[in-house]
């Protein structure tokens, strides 16, 4: 489901920046293009795209409890990590370059046995990646299986509280804005059966089993990590 979304809610937002006009016009709430837009934006992260959408959807919802709840839940997400970016400093909204040319970039190590590796998702996701072509670097492969403590951004997709699966990003800047961000820099996080965690705009911490695969859905290349997370906290904690 989530795999899916990583690239067809991409497609979708993409879609429909192309043909907005000019000047917007006042939102429908209770037109069903909003709704599929909103849930759109808010399942890339594009959360500044998805507050005002949603917020028109709330409105429109007054008279139906139970789609209001859901909707208000995602406004709660969308506001809270917008706020949490705007007061985070400037150094901390984007992370740090890391060299990616096949000449220049470092190679991964594979862990030793018992070895927690703590890196970022750029430092994990440090190569070029055609998802034409295919095909991942040796040294990227040597790391499936190994235990990793990665840190980064949530982004909820299908669902806004209790989730058992989310994105992990290296930024929220660019995810509020429309770039989403590339494919080798984007983790899946599944939590532990019957576990669930809530949205957190803050820096997270992940750590658990590292998968490395190629996975497709409908013959598209869809993810490349996936962490089974053992522990999931706010970073520094």
């Amino acid at each position: 489901m989530l795999k899916h979304s990583l690239f067809a809610l991409t497609l979708l937002c993409g879609t429909f920046a192309m043909a907005a006009p000019a000047t917007q016009p006042a939102i429908d709430g209770t037109d069903p293009r909003v709704a599929i837009r909103a849930d759109a934006a808010f399942g890339k992260g594009d959360y500044a795209t998805a507050l005002p959408l949603l917020q028109a959807m709330a409105s429109a919802s007054k008279n139906d409890p139970t789609r209001l709840g859901a909707v208000q839940e995602k406004v709660r997400v969308a506001q809270k990590a917008l706020d949490s970016l705007k007061n985070a400093p400037a150094a901390a909204q984007q992370p740090a370059e890391v060299p990616m040319d096949p000449e220049t970039r470092k190679k991964h190590v594979a862990p030793k046995p018992g070895e927690v590796l703590s890196m970022s998702i750029k430092e994990l996701g440090n190569f070029q990646y055609d998802d034409q072509k295919g095909g991942l670097p040796a040294d990227v492969k040597s790391l499936d299986g190994a235990t990793v403590k990665i840190q980064g951004f949530m982004i909820p997709m299908d669902q806004a509280d209790r989730i058992t699966q989310f994105a992990l990003v290296p930024s929220l800047f660019s995810c509020c804005y429309g770039q989403p961000p590339q494919i080798q820099h984007t983790i899946v996080v599944n939590c532990p059966k019957g576990k669930a965690v809530s949205y957190c705009p803050d820096e997270i911490s992940v750590q658990g089993r590292l998968t490395v695969q190629e996975k497709k859905d409908d013959g598209y290349v869809v993810s490349l990590f996936e962490i089974g997370a053992d522990s999931v906290k706010v970073a520094g904690k």
